[in-house]
């Protein structure tokens, strides 16, 4: 008979691993805690081109300039729907977080546009157009307020804007004019995060706002969306 044993079958290992010692599970409040540790950094990183381009534009200020615009302290976030109520010249209800994405420059004034609404909107369009290849960026809102419609004559220079009806009194409860002045003598730049940001004064100067929107473009180039869907909001779809 053979002595070879490597076939013989060999007794079964049964290897018990070591259990988790109670010190190395999380309790309740710790994992608690971790949670909302990894929601503030998911937050943070989201918002962190925000807070860079903001920190470029008021503290680094590439330009070494000072900004012409007042800076809105706190930013005010664009109302819900229900708080800001608006439709567009078909009476068709806009929701106001469908004008995030894109910077906008807002003017406020009711549809007869006495000589400040004309000035300020004929100085929005062309601070557009000066924008060059970043004009698409930049979105040119009129909250038209009271029950009066735009005048007719306003229209075709108002192809590319987006002009929406809006009570006056929800308007003031978002955008606030400098001590002494009127919502409707003032532009408005508000962040593609629908932030109101941005106060111009009412007897700005043209160059200057230029200059400071082509800042926040240039410090805002990976968080917003140049061009903007017509069917999403606009004057008058048909006429785009």
């Amino acid at each position: 008979m053979s002595n070879d044993t490597s076939n013989a079958v060999q007794p079964l290992n049964l290897s018990v691993h070591e259990l988790p010692s109670p010190s190395t599970v999380l309790d309740a409040p710790q994992r608690t805690r971790l949670g909302r540790l990894k929601m503030a950094l998911i937050l943070l990183a989201c918002a962190s081109p925000v807070i860079a381009s903001y920190f470029t534009f008021y503290v680094i200020r590439p330009t070494g300039q000072p900004a012409h615009g007042v800076l809105v302290q706190p930013p005010v976030d664009i109302p819900t729907a229900a708080a800001l109520p608006l439709t567009d010249l078909q009476g068709k209800t806009v929701d106001p977080r469908s004008l995030r994405d894109q910077w906008l420059l807002v003017v406020v004034a009711d549809g007869a546009c006495d000589g400040t609404c004309e000035k300020l909107l004929y100085a929005q369009r062309q601070l557009r157009e000066t924008l060059g290849k970043e004009k698409d960026r930049l979105d040119r809102v009129w909250l038209v307020t009271g029950d009066q419609p735009p005048r007719a004559d306003l229209l075709p220079a108002l192809a590319e804007a987006s002009v929406l009806h809006a009570p006056r009194e929800a308007v003031a409860n978002w955008l606030k004019p400098a001590a002494g002045e009127t919502l409707s003598a003032h532009l408005y730049l508000v962040d593609p995060m629908g932030v109101w940001m941005m106060r111009f004064p009412a007897a700005f100067e043209p160059a200057k706002v230029k200059r400071d929107i082509e800042r926040v473009l240039r410090a805002s180039t990976s968080w917003d969306r140049a061009g903007r869907d017509p069917a999403i909001v606009g004057p008058a779809a048909a006429s785009r």
